[in-house]
């Protein structure tokens, strides 16, 4: 049995995180998969909000995966998934919170939203961060290297990449790829793919298109 037990449903994203990260630092760990509608007897002694992931370890418990992802980070130093630098850190940090607060809320709106309107909104929304991960992100700290920044792997990609995994899933319901003109963002999610960690637990377009299906309330049709 492992130290670690993890807390996770195959469709989130966000647990999707912490298998990344379990992932690529080799930790053994016990994965348990929560059904969210119908959650197992004594889950919220677990995690309190009653959301997937949750960790416990050495009879200890964390849940967020943002919170979740840092603690097996100091505890599991190597590899490292933050900067050495403290303002190197600090912008990874930033770029965490871009995507809990922005980058996220932006993608479910789209896929979540039955109006038009509000959907076109959400389009402008998601292309305008986007641009901002572009420009801000991958342009000016990634330099000649494939990732966040540059050569080596953090927790800033870990914390994206579950949605472009699922992209597909937007692609085929809102009509919404990743544009052609963000070639280093698209540079990016390839060198993702490519990783080992990321092949061992990747799942299939057509997985995320019949597992969203639920998520993308129906589009009204014009009259």
């Amino acid at each position: 049995m492992s130290e670690i037990k993890l807390y996770s449903a195959v469709v989130c994203p966000y647990a999707h995180r912490t298998r990344l990260v379990l992932q690529e630092k080799g930790i053994d760990f016990d994965l348990i998969e929560i059904d969210l509608q119908n959650p197992p007897e004594g889950f919220r002694k677990v995690s309190p909000y009653g959301k997937v992931p949750a960790i416990t370890h050495n009879n200890e418990r964390v849940w967020e995966s943002a919170i979740i992802n840092e603690y097996l980070n100091e505890v599991f130093p190597n590899p490292p998934l933050l900067p050495s630098d403290p303002i190197a850190r600090a912008q990874a940090r930033i770029w965490i919170d871009f995507a809990n607060t922005r980058f996220v809320s932006a993608f479910s709106n789209l896929l979540r939203s039955s109006d038009i309107q509000k959907q076109e909104e959400a389009k402008q929304e998601l292309y305008k961060h986007l641009e901002f991960i572009e420009n801000e992100g991958l342009g000016k700290l990634s330099g000649e290297g494939p990732y966040w920044f540059g050569e080596s792997i953090s927790l800033v990609d870990l914390t994206y990449f579950p949605w472009f995994e699922r992209w597909a899933a937007l692609k085929e319901y809102r009509g919404f790829g990743i544009p052609t003109e963000f070639t280093r963002l698209r540079q990016w999610k390839h060198a993702l793919k490519e990783r080992e960690s990321v092949k061992a637990i990747a799942n299939s377009k057509e997985f995320y298109i019949q597992r969203y299906a639920k998520f993308a309330a129906p589009t009204p049709v014009a009259v």
